[in-house]
């Protein structure tokens, strides 16, 4: 770990992490877009219909589940797209599909310019979702990386939360003229940030890197130890001389692309963008008596809060202990919405009843987005950028987000006909089966992450470390995986 002294600045730092995401806020509309605007599409009745073109329940699934396909099919060229440009500007090119997407939205005609937009808009935030933490984990110091890789998910949770107030007030319209907005104010503010010195270092420019170091840690920082270090790891990897496909053959990479993917399974199919696309109709589905729009806002409210709180503990309390209460809740709170959908839905109690437990999936769904944010939404995008080695981490981490994508597609797509074929129910019982067999996972295989530099990480995954060390700052044990 580099020692400076304590003559580094944190705060270009903050302001560098949250300028870059911004460009989450507009890829958080994306996915809060059709939360509150699911019944105006489809119900002409309601006179705010878009465009007055006419959409079924199947063409609004299509259209919800679109925007992850995009984001699916954008997430592996993106890697070589930030090794090619740099990652700064392979965050600013998604400003152009961004633009497009909502374009087409916006003037849609036919379903078809619905789904376009939708499709090129989720494949500007499948590209954020792997340039932004990469970018994050270059510029951050040890100390403070943990607390700026929450930020990609704290401004994800506010875009999501703008798109259901937007969608609760304004037509589908009104939605995505606010939501084309956004990209533009991220592309004005981020544009003055610098390269990551790691970037620039792989492009032999360290005059650059040096001078982007300065930006990032003040004028009075002595950058030459991060420098060296940067400097010795790149030619470490150059020396290793081995391709993907040979370099995935390590231990190290071996148990780094396992986490990496198993937190990427147990996030998406725990049901959380079910959740966040279809919150407004779930509560309706539910019969609560507070209005499904309200009730996705104070959801939407929550989840901001949360994302927020964890941004300040997880470098204080560590990733795996965030992870495992994140989960353990999140199984709880899917059991408690399915409890209630047994007793509304197969007529255990009679509408009195109901009428008085009405309050349950609201509480239920509210506590799985505060657990959710907590750990399991922010976490896996910030461990994939730590425990991935250098020499594969481009690669790696843009198959792991084409990995969680394609689950996301899996169950935004399918997430209705699931509940119409087995109840809501049942649904959401296999949601809270599949977090318990998270949670065991993750206290089995999770490592802890927190303060240790690059270096260390690896060689805790290569074996480096006894094997049930403990990190009495964490009070985790740190299980290096020997059978």
């Amino acid at each position: 770990m580099v020692d400076n002294g304590g003559a580094s600045k944190t705060l270009p730092q903050y302001i560098a992490a949250l300028s870059v995401c911004l460009g989450a806020v507009a890829a958080g509309t994306v996915l809060g877009w059709t939360g509150n605007i699911s019944e105006k599409l489809t119900n002409s009745t309601l006179n705010s219909t878009l465009n007055d073109i006419d959409i079924d329940k199947d063409a609004s699934g299509w259209i919800g589940s679109f925007a992850t396909l995009g984001a699916l099919v954008m997430c592996f060229p993106i890697g070589y797209i930030c090794d090619l440009i740099g990652r700064k500007w392979g965050c600013l090119m998604t400003v152009i599909p961004f633009s497009v997407g909502w374009l087409l939205i916006i003037f849609a005609g036919n379903t078809g310019m619905i789904y376009a937009g939708r499709f090129l808009t989720g494949l500007a935030g499948g590209a954020f979702c792997v340039a932004a933490p990469i970018y994050t984990s270059e510029i951050a110091e040890d100390k403070i990386r943990g607390t700026l890789g929450t930020f990609f998910q704290l401004l994800l949770t506010v875009g999501i939360l703008i798109a259901y107030i937007a969608g609760a007030y304004m037509s589908p319209v009104g939605v995505s003229i606010i939501s084309a907005i956004i990209p533009l104010i991220f592309a004005a503010s981020f544009f003055f940030q610098p390269e990551t010195p790691v970037y620039l270092m792989m492009k032999k420019k360290e005059r650059e890197a040096q001078n982007s170091l300065k930006k990032l840690r003040g004028s009075s920082y002595n950058c030459d130890d991060e420098l060296k270090e940067i400097r010795e790891r790149l030619e470490e990897d150059a020396n290793n001389n081995a391709n993907f496909f040979e370099a995935v053959k390590t231990t190290a990479s071996k148990r780094a692309i396992f986490i990496c993917f198993g937190l990427m399974f147990f996030q998406q199919m725990s049901g959380v963008n079910a959740i966040v696309f279809y919150t407004g109709s779930i509560f309706t589905a539910a019969k609560s008596s507070l209005e499904s729009s309200t009730a996705t806002i104070i959801v939407g409210v929550t989840q901001v809060l949360a994302t927020f709180v964890s941004s300040l503990v997880i470098d204080r309390f560590g990733r795996k202990i965030l992870l495992l209460c994140s989960i353990i809740f999140m199984m709880l709170s899917g059991l408690v919405v399915g409890i209630f959908f047994s007793l509304s839905d197969r007529k255990v109690l009679d509408d009195d009843g109901i009428a008085k437990i009405g309050f349950l999936p609201i509480m239920g769904l509210i506590i799985f987005m505060i657990a959710f944010s907590l750990g399991f939404g922010p976490i896996p995008w910030l461990v994939s950028a730590e425990l991935m080695p250098p020499e594969i981490k481009s690669t790696a981490c843009s198959l792991a987000a084409i990995f969680n994508w394609f689950l996301a597609f899996i169950v935004t797509r399918f997430y209705e006909n699931l509940k119409n074929a087995i109840g809501g129910d049942s649904t959401f019982y296999i949601f809270a089966g599949i977090s318990f067999i998270g949670i065991i996972f993750v206290f089995m295989f999770v490592p802890e992450t927190k303060g240790k530099s690059i270096s260390e990480v690896q060689k805790l995954l290569s074996g480096g470390e006894n094997k049930h060390s403990i990190d009495y700052r964490d009070g985790i044990e740190n299980p290096n995986f020997e059978k």
